[in-house]
């Protein structure tokens, strides 16, 4: 479960992670299934007025983003469901991966979820 920060911002930063999402290398499924919420107070992130969801990987001391990826609504929108799948070559390097998710709303305002996604990557045979 993916959660995006509503509430006052903190001044010391630890990075929160959700569990690591085991894959292998080359790999285009499996398809990653999300519930946004809020961490403030675990209510569901209503996702009617967003126009677009990204998630950015990198790899987990990098600063590049290797891959944007689309992430698509689930209807109901103000369920906060969201999916995703690795187009081709997204998982073409094997290592440990960070993600982050970024909304953009209608109106062009962007949010970020603070929590990041953490991806390992295995060689495959």
């Amino acid at each position: 479960m993916a959660k995006i920060s509503t509430g006052a911002v903190t001044t010391a930063v630890k990075h929160n992670y959700s569990h690591t999402i085991k894959l292998v290398r080359n790999d285009t499924s499996p398809e990653i299934n999300m519930t946004l919420t809020d961490s403030t107070d675990s209510s569901i992130i209503d996702l009617t007025n967003v126009a677009t969801i990204l998630l950015k990987v990198r790899p987990l001391s990098g600063t590049t983003i290797k891959v944007s990826i689309p992430t698509y609504r689930i209807e109901p929108y103000s369920s906060g469901k969201v999916f995703m799948q690795w187009p081709v070559d997204a998982l073409d390097t094997a290592g440990v991966f960070t993600g982050e998710l970024e909304l953009t709303y209608t109106d062009g305002k962007v949010q970020t979820v603070f929590d990041e996604l953490k991806f390992e990557v295995r060689e495959d045979y």
